[in-house]
């Protein structure tokens, strides 16, 4: 199924759902609803608002700009008036609703990460490949590559201005769960979470090393830790069975390092991604958060002149900013998912393949799992074996919005 129509008829409006309204899908929502006031897309409309409280999904999709809610996400794959599948529901709800919709002909969307375990995000791959065939499109929502100066920092590291990157550093902390009384949740639990820090936060972190680079990880080493094992819950407490740290060392096919370390126990860290690429000719630096800015250090000007440049990105002429404000108006961490959706309406537009695809989501799973078993193993070196075929496709990512 495309959103291409007959020559001399109009093109279908594509009809949305979207599972799940909490957190993840309060900021779909914010993008879904905004996406066509700045940037050009095929006509869509957001039809229905999937979760499993009937009183307070209706409210949410009131609030969120939903034409109606519903609480079984299996009877809107039988839709006609459905084409769009956003799935922002818990990890360990992913695989099931994502091959459903895929085999049901709809394109899907579905959160980082792609699922809890590799098995399922096999699975996944297997289905979106299949769907592939038949026009059916699918991406994996991690929306930190659309942070403008991350996009521009992967343009200059592709036209050499860094020359042979060495090593990455890439440190995603944020301190919700410092306090050892904060509270038990499902994002605690291996059934429902997958992982911890590891899962939630590294997934990001790894996939901005993969993104930025565009290079794929050969060997692992890592190591995972929980702080407060025990925390209360709603009936006494309860078991923490996820991490809340993780480190890890990526050996990179084309010989640079990384080195990845994350944690929801960093106190005074609120959401703090930090990026450093370190390359022959030059360095870049970025923290999510001062999302608006990158540092660049260009070493193959005079000893004498070199320094770090603060590139403010917010120019017409940056990744996706010709749509926004004038020159000079930052923009948020919202804006993100706003060009998630624009770049994801594009493709099924175009009916080329999305980026991230779910073969780089499981990518980024297969890393994931390969630091789980080293931390298993007493930080054993794992190798990973690269995927051949279709399950290394790896499309890209046009950030430009002329003609979109």
């Amino acid at each position: 199924m495309t959103s291409s129509a007959s020559p001399g008829t109009p093109p279908k409006t594509l009809g949305v759902a979207m599972i799940g309204y909490a957190f993840m899908g309060k900021a779909h929502s914010n993008a879904w609803r905004n996406v066509a006031s700045f940037f050009d897309v095929p006509a869509f409309e957001q039809k229905v608002l999937v979760g499993r409280d009937a009183g307070q999904v209706a409210e949410a999709a009131a609030k969120y700009g939903w034409a109606e809610s519903a609480t079984d996400w299996r009877s809107i794959l039988q839709r006609d008036d459905i084409d769009i599948v956003d799935i922002c529901a818990p990890g360990w709800m992913h695989a099931e609703i994502a091959i459903a919709a895929l085999e049901a002909g709809k394109h899907v969307l579905v959160e980082k990460p792609l699922a809890n375990t590799l098995a399922e995000a096999e699975a996944m791959t297997a289905a979106a490949q299949a769907a592939r065939a038949r026009g059916v499109q699918s991406m994996v929502g991690f929306n930190y590559r659309r942070v403008p100066a991350l996009a521009l920092a992967r343009e200059l590291i592709a036209e050499g201005r860094l020359g042979t990157i060495r090593h990455v550093r890439a440190a995603y902390l944020q301190d919700w769960l410092a306090d050892a009384e904060s509270p038990m949740t499902w994002r605690l639990n291996k059934e429902t979470a997958g992982s911890g820090a590891l899962g939630d936060i590294a997934s990001h972190a790894i996939d901005q090393v993969l993104f930025l680079l565009g290079d794929t990880v050969t060997e692992v080493s890592g190591r995972l830790h929980t702080f407060t094992p025990v925390r209360p819950g709603k009936n006494g407490s309860e078991d923490v069975t996820v991490d809340d740290a993780a480190w890890a060392t990526l050996s990179l096919a084309s010989g640079a390092i990384a080195s990845v370390e994350v944690s929801r126990v960093a106190t005074g860290q609120k959401n703090s991604l930090k990026l450093e690429i370190y390359g022959e000719k030059g360095t870049i630096l970025f923290d999510l958060e001062d999302l608006n800015e990158l540092r660049f250090l260009d070493a193959t000007v005079p000893v004498r002149e070199q320094g770090f440049r603060r590139i403010l990105v917010n120019e017409p002429e940056h990744p996706y900013l010709d749509a926004w404000w004038p020159q000079g108006h930052i923009i948020g961490w919202e804006h993100t998912f706003t060009h998630e959706i624009r770049d994801f309406l594009a493709a099924i537009g175009t009916g080329e393949a999305p980026s991230p695809s779910f073969e780089e989501g499981l990518a980024v799973q297969r890393v994931l799992a390969a630091v789980e078993e080293s931390a298993a193993a007493k930080s054993a070196s794992i190798q990973l074996v690269q995927p051949t075929g279709a399950a290394a496709a790896t499309p890209t990512t046009d950030t430009s919005t002329e003609g979109a």
